[in-house]
């Protein structure tokens, strides 16, 4: 028995010393009948919250009005505590007007999915199904508590969690139950962005093929609603020579189910990697393009995701990765000081992770793998970029005046060092004043000029 299993377990047996009656339920007993290890334990039982308190003081009351109370076992794990109740009525297609605590049959009639309205006795491994829910797990099926209709009616997200657990558990959908789905696909805009984030990712990370659950998705009428910028890749066609594989959003599905990652900023930069293809999409002479479409991606995906309100470091990563992606084209052609800048950055293993991914499901080239994984083996544990030898004091005592030429300047002397021109920082300053000193071309007045070409970048 594992640490979370052992602590809700001594919750139960405290429970149920103290006269109540108290069950393991839900996703935990449908996982331990799939033969699953449960990542968290759920109890529900006939104590009232004000109860549940007084037994474990060092719970917290996070819906005490609907019965929910966080009660800490003796280990590191936190188990919810809920009272058995009936809902009645909804507000606002996501919670009732009112609950009253009942009895177990009550609180299994009022949940989601005859799946996840299960009762375990931990104590003689008893199950109390009064929904059909181990017949359902025998037929691997998706199936409402009662009726669909009023079951999606009272809390919209459920039309979100069907799709997610016939994902993940790999489960066909009830016809009834998908019916129900398409009817009311439209009114999940009602819920909020977070929640619908959180379904959305856990999706994307939990299901063994991520792309049969995007199929899914997109069957039921809920991405159009959702994601309208995902719908419109179906369709859109690609060059042959670079994706054999068809358009779009077959390589999208395909790239899915083949990641394998519990990193959500990977899972959403491969979802949304080619988001900017179709409206950047042009046929010129029989030859199709997506010019920019990487750029134009990217600031798409910033919009969803803003949208969706992820925290702004997470959305920041997946754009770059987005915006980034075609660059692992040049690699062959990069100057060493700009590829190793790059694998410097901390966002580069998640790129190229998605390279790998985005070459497997199109062409399966890795050319510019090769050169990385070589450049990585070269540099072993010395990934991170060396300390500069030259700083901006050093070329202002080289008799530039400051301005934007130090940082050039700065710039240049790195790359140099990157690119191994100079063995020490001397010989470095040596080559750094003889640069200098070569493309100066006037002084006049104080005003400091230089012929070059604009900086680019190495």
């Amino acid at each position: 028995m594992n640490d979370a299993r052992t602590g809700a377990f001594e919750l139960v047996l405290k429970l149920r010393d103290a006269g109540f009656e108290a069950y393991w339920v839900g996703g935990c007993v449908r996982d331990m009948l799939l033969q699953r290890e449960p990542k968290d334990y759920d109890i529900a039982t006939n104590a009232l919250p004000d109860q549940v308190l007084t037994l474990f003081p060092g719970g917290h009351a996070v819906g005490r009005a609907f019965g929910v109370i966080l009660v800490p076992d003796s280990g590191k794990h936190v188990v919810e505590i809920a009272t058995f109740r009936e809902d009645h009525g909804t507000v606002d297609g996501r919670h009732p007007q009112r609950v009253s605590f009942s009895d177990a049959r009550a609180d299994a009639l009022r949940r989601d999915f005859t799946v996840n309205a299960m009762f375990m006795d931990p104590v003689t491994n008893k199950i109390l199904d009064y929904v059909g829910g181990r017949d359902d797990i025998a037929r691997r099926l998706i199936r409402t508590v009662g009726d669909p209709q009023q079951r999606f009616e009272e809390d919209y997200l459920r039309l979100l969690r069907a799709i997610r657990f016939a994902a993940t558990l790999q489960f066909a959908i009830e016809p009834a139950t998908a019916d129900a789905i398409k009817k009311h696909a439209t009114r999940i805009i009602r819920v909020s962005a977070d929640r619908v984030r959180i379904e959305l990712t856990r999706l994307l990370l939990e299901a063994p093929r991520a792309g049969d659950g995007v199929d899914l998705l997109d069957q039921s009428g809920l991405l159009n609603a959702i994601l309208p910028e995902v719908s419109a890749m179906k369709g859109v066609e690609q060059p042959a020579q670079f994706h054999p594989e068809g358009d779009v959003w077959t390589h999208t599905r395909i790239m899915l189910n083949a990641m394998q990652t519990d990193d959500p900023r990977l899972a959403w930069a491969v979802w949304l990697h080619d988001i900017g293809k179709p409206p950047t999409a042009t046929e010129i002479d029989g030859r199709i393009r997506f010019d920019r479409h990487a750029g134009v991606g990217a600031d798409m995906a910033d919009t969803i995701l803003r949208r969706l309100r992820f925290a702004n470091r997470d959305r920041e990563t997946i754009a770059t990765c987005i915006r980034g992606h075609m660059r692992f084209a040049d690699v062959p052609q990069m100057r060493p000081a700009r590829l190793r800048r790059w694998m410097a950055q901390p966002e580069f293993p998640t790129e190229l992770e998605l390279h790998r991914l985005d070459c497997q499901a199109s062409h399966k080239k890795d050319d510019s793998q090769k050169i990385i994984e070589t450049m990585q083996h070269q540099l072993a544990n010395r990934i991170s970029l060396p300390e500069r030898w030259i700083r901006g004091t050093d070329i202002l005592e080289l008799g530039l005046p400051p301005g934007p030429e130090i940082g050039y300047w700065l710039q240049e002397a790195y790359d140099a060092q990157l690119n191994g021109i100079s063995d020490s920082r001397d010989e470095l300053l040596k080559w750094l004043r003889h640069q200098i000193a070569g493309r100066i071309k006037t002084c006049r007045n104080g005003d400091y000029l230089v012929k070059r070409k604009p900086f680019a970048g190495p």
